[in-house]
């Protein structure tokens, strides 16, 4: 019964100043005060930016499919209709990009140096995200 308590407190606290940091406000932490930045901007270009990446990089499988089998699953190439080979293509490219794979679906051939570049995509993004939100930030602080 305790553990659940202090979970659920946790959990509280976390989820206030979550919301606290995506309104704006100010909040303290040890000796200084700390303003957040965030801005929306942003968040929707590193979204659009992602959905951009995931359905061009599924497009690429699902095209590249039609000509030789580049995603098999558990092991072993099934034969899907296109609908479904559409959807295999897409889900692959999202959880790779996303968290470089469970290993349900797996690629073959060229796949595999495509999917790379993709995880390598999907590292670099968030960098180049954070790193304009500092400029961001560093540029209304001058201001």
């Amino acid at each position: 019964m305790g553990t659940w308590f202090i979970i659920c407190l946790i959990s509280l606290i976390v989820i206030k100043s979550l919301i606290g940091f995506i309104r704006g406000e100010k909040g303290r932490f040890g000796p200084r005060m700390l303003e957040s930045q965030f801005s929306f901007e942003i968040f929707y270009t590193l979204l659009i930016t992602y959905g951009i990446v995931i359905i061009g990089f599924g497009m690429i499988y699902f095209i590249l499919s039609f000509d030789q089998a580049i995603l098999i699953e558990n092991g072993e190439h099934r034969d899907v209709g296109v609908l479904g080979s559409l959807i295999h293509s897409v889900y692959f490219s999202g959880v790779t990009l996303l968290t470089i794979g469970y290993g349900d679906i797996t690629p073959i051939g060229v796949g595999r140096l495509i999917a790379l570049i993709e995880a390598l995509i999907g590292y670099v993004l968030p960098t180049a995200f954070v790193l304009r939100l500092v400029q961001y930030s560093n540029r209304e602080r001058e201001y």
